[in-house]
């Protein structure tokens, strides 16, 4: 099991630097931040972007993986997305990790558009919108006239550090997602029941995951791919709760979610106040024990 931090875009850099060297330094593999304009109940309050975020996480890491989840069509196209990656992949040192999603129906999809995008379209626009950014992330030369996207002769100078491109973290849920997943991915993105608004209960997440990684292997069975070859993230807190409840509950958890084929356990920085309210002092606690648990 690998283990990851969620820290929300809402502090000023010099809190929010302190909390990305403490990540590192307490051991987890990977640390992620929001890539969204507004979020939920943050709307109102500060929020910083993400990709000059990574970029300076970047700089104040030298180990941890550093990645968004998730970006999506809402924000940008696929080529100003791939120079981004790129940039950012150099500066941390080849450390970069792109989560990708389709979006949903929120803040983010009615602040610059009229009208929203239908399920049915964002899930067209989002498997176009893998293909373009894969391609533009191992072509040195891309040109491409899809059905949303267009790309006309792309030069991608450089590419990425890390070969073929930067690992895809790919969100999904429904069938067609899943299959974008098995083409596409390194790791695979689940936040556990995906029409769950509220947090419940960790142990009522167990019959979810385990519908959701059966579907994936599937995914992977029917393109000829060895599922094994794919990690299963859980993103905990949005939906999946208790996990920060104590060091206790963070590893009982962890090895739950193990059984049912989860390879990387995501929660989220503790904050004052919900959402992801919680203490720091449990985390730290956990972070002392997380190697012994990292190999299980």
């Amino acid at each position: 099991m690998k283990f990851g931090i969620m820290i929300v875009p809402e502090d000023r850099w010099q809190t929010a630097r302190l909390k990305w060297r403490q990540a590192e330094q307490m051991g987890f593999d990977h640390a992620w931040t929001y890539d969204h304009l507004n979020w939920r109940a943050f709307r109102a309050k500060e929020w910083f972007t993400m990709v000059p975020t990574l970029t300076a996480a970047a700089v104040e890491t030298e180990r941890i993986g550093i990645g968004a989840l998730v970006s999506s069509p809402n924000l940008r196209h696929p080529v100003n997305l791939a120079k981004d990656v790129t940039t950012i992949d150099d500066i941390s040192g080849g450390r970069l990790i792109l989560g990708l999603g389709a979006g949903a129906a929120g803040f983010d999809s009615t602040m610059t558009r009229r009208n929203p995008w239908s399920r049915r379209e964002r899930t067209e626009r989002f498997a176009e919108y893998v293909e373009l950014t894969d391609q533009l992330l191992t072509q040195p030369v891309t040109t491409f006239d899809g059905r949303y996207y267009l790309a006309d002769e792309v030069h991608s100078q450089p590419l990425c550090r890390q070969e073929p491109r930067v690992p895809f973290a790919i969100a999904a849920s429904g069938p067609r997602g899943m299959r974008v997943v098995a083409r596409h991915a390194s790791t695979w993105v689940t936040t556990g029941e995906p029409n769950l608004f509220a947090s419940a209960p960790y142990e009522q997440a167990l019959p979810v995951l385990r519908r959701q990684v059966e579907a994936l292997e599937e995914a992977c069975v029917e393109i000829g791919r060895d599922p094994s070859t794919l990690s299963r993230l859980l993103v905990t807190g949005p939906t999946v709760g208790g996990v920060l409840d104590s060091p206790a509950a963070f590893f009982d958890a962890a090895g739950r979610f193990a059984e049912v084929g989860i390879t990387d356990l995501v929660v989220q920085w503790p904050r004052p106040d919900e959402p992801f309210q919680g203490k720091v002092e449990v985390l730290e606690k956990i972070g002392e024990d997380l190697d012994r648990h990292r190999a299980v």
